[in-house]
């Protein structure tokens, strides 16, 4: 085998990947079909979710040097904010930040760990077996075959990987288009922000670094125009002329796209050998700056997975769980982006003006507010319980960030513990019957106590075994009987036979 591990595709969401997997000591080779990280930017948020992840594993000060916090998003344009602040954490904002940037850290972190990076290399074909993955790829010195027990294609919505596997892409075409651009605003507008919505159409404006500004516009009179047409100058300012009444003095464009409605899903995110993961899984709308996010989120789901098939104590079900896990939440996704498109761009009547006044008044009700910040921010994702055994009322949920004490008083982070990427079995209760040693290698158990009791719902657990992406596989209330009969139960299932 070259790789123990292949990725297809070296933007954010396959970086990650090789970052993760690197980081569990897996042999990971990335083929990437452009030669640099692209100078271009589709993504400039990073949510909550994505960096409390990011958190775990030591990288959010490095992001939080490149980017700006931005205490609030938004769905679907409307006038009234989704407050991020709400959020029961400390990355409670979202992160202004360039793709570009995104993907060069998280390069520079994958290769620092070992991952071995492969540009200018176009892939033409994926071939498996029971034994691995096969590829064959043109690169500078021509045709190269590589082999990998494993494959993940993160390669776009145009994913070589995907259709080579044979996995339907389910869903619509695009039923409309809009416009953006990079440009130089020679008359900036007075606010850093810019959102309007009327019947001659949709813009958004915000700035970007080096002085430029992005213009996004839904314009009713171009939404008909196919997506491989090129943007020009001259379309961009027009649009900005109807709907803004001021081009604002556009120019210099460093970028010009055009970008379509289509959504579509993988029928399956596994198909033996080959995992799909990020836009190769699903495409949607850049309806609130979800895609790059979830991307990110399916690595550290998908990472630790096959990390733990490849040294041997991974259970028979635990790959599959891959699809299981993601395939629901990205459903929603779909569902979210489709009634953001139909309130940004499939009508500008009056009638659709009213509706999103409505909305936007019923958005400042903290309940509702919250219930939409939270799926954006992605902080509602839960994980069904998949064992009878698995019932306590955590089991699923993320874990929050909790201040923890140790029996020398010091306090750190619950995220701390999880910089090497393990699971972390957290002893909470002083129990004397808990010994580290009888637990097994891939494991790291922590005894500590809670440093505050802002967190009522975690007064009366003993112990919680954590996922290495942070979601809660097993716990044990203090009122258990057995509780170590009952961690080893949640172990064995988890982590295999000890």
């Amino acid at each position: 085998m070259d790789f123990e591990v292949m990725i297809v595709g070296g933007g954010p969401v396959g970086m990650m990947l090789a970052s993760e997997l690197a980081l569990a000591n897996i042999q990971v080779g990335v083929l990437e079909r452009l030669d640099e990280t692209t100078p271009y930017s589709r993504a400039l948020s990073i949510h909550p979710r994505t960096l409390e992840l990011l958190d775990l594993r030591g990288m959010k000060p490095e992001f939080l040097k490149n980017g700006q916090p931005l205490a609030s998003g938004h769905f679907a344009g409307l006038d009234t904010r989704l407050d991020f602040s709400l959020i029961d954490s400390s990355s409670n904002y979202s992160l202004f930040i360039p793709q570009a940037v995104t993907e060069t850290i998280l390069e520079k972190r994958a290769v620092r760990l070992g991952a071995q990076l492969l540009r200018g290399m176009e892939v033409l074909s994926v071939v498996q077996d029971e034994h691995g993955v096969r590829v064959t790829a043109a690169g500078a010195q021509g045709e190269v075959h590589l082999r990998a027990a494993y494959l993940v294609g993160a390669d776009g919505a145009g994913s070589i990987v995907r259709k080579q596997a044979g996995i339907p892409f389910i869903g619509h075409n695009e039923t409309l288009t809009a416009i953006q651009g990079d440009v130089i605003l020679k008359h900036p507008p007075a606010t850093p922000v810019v959102s309007r919505y009327s019947e001659e159409g949709m813009i958004m404006i915000v700035p970007l670094p080096a002085g430029r500004h992005r213009v996004v516009l839904i314009d009713p009179q171009r939404t008909h125009i196919p997506k491989s047409e090129p943007v020009t100058l001259e379309e961009l300012r027009s649009g900005m002329l109807r709907i803004l009444g001021d081009d604002l003095g556009a120019g210099e464009p460093s970028w010009l796209t055009r970008f379509g409605n289509a959504a579509r899903q993988a029928q399956r995110y596994r198909e033996r050998r080959i995992f799909l993961a990020g836009d190769a899984a699903h495409i949607h709308f850049p309806a609130g700056g979800q895609g790059m996010n979830v991307g990110i989120q399916e690595a550290f789901n998908l990472g630790w997975k096959l990390a733990a098939e490849r040294k041997g104590w991974a259970p028979p079900w635990l790959l599959d769980s891959y699809h299981d896990e993601r395939f629901p939440v990205n459903t929603s996704l779909l569902h979210n982006t489709e009634a953001q498109t139909l309130l940004l761009g499939t009508g500008f009547s009056p009638g659709m003006i009213q509706l999103r006044k409505l909305m936007s008044a019923m958005l400042q009700l903290p309940e509702a507010n919250y219930l939409l910040a939270s799926r954006i921010a992605a902080v509602d994702v839960r994980y069904a319980p998949t064992f009878a055994g698995s019932s306590h009322p955590l089991t699923g949920r993320r874990l929050p960030e909790l201040e923890l004490r140790s029996e020398q008083g010091d306090v750190i982070s619950s995220f701390e513990l999880f910089r090497q990427g393990s699971f972390v079995l957290l002893h909470l209760a002083s129990d004397e019957r808990m010994n580290a040693r009888l637990w097994p290698p891939q494991i790291k158990a922590a005894s500590y106590t809670l440093a505050n009791r802002a967190h009522d719902e975690w007064a009366d657990v003993h112990s919680v075994l954590v996922r290495p992406d942070g979601y809660i596989a097993w716990a044990v209330s203090r009122s258990d009987p057995d509780p170590q009969t009952k961690l080893r139960q949640g172990l064995e299932y988890w982590c295999g036979p000890s």
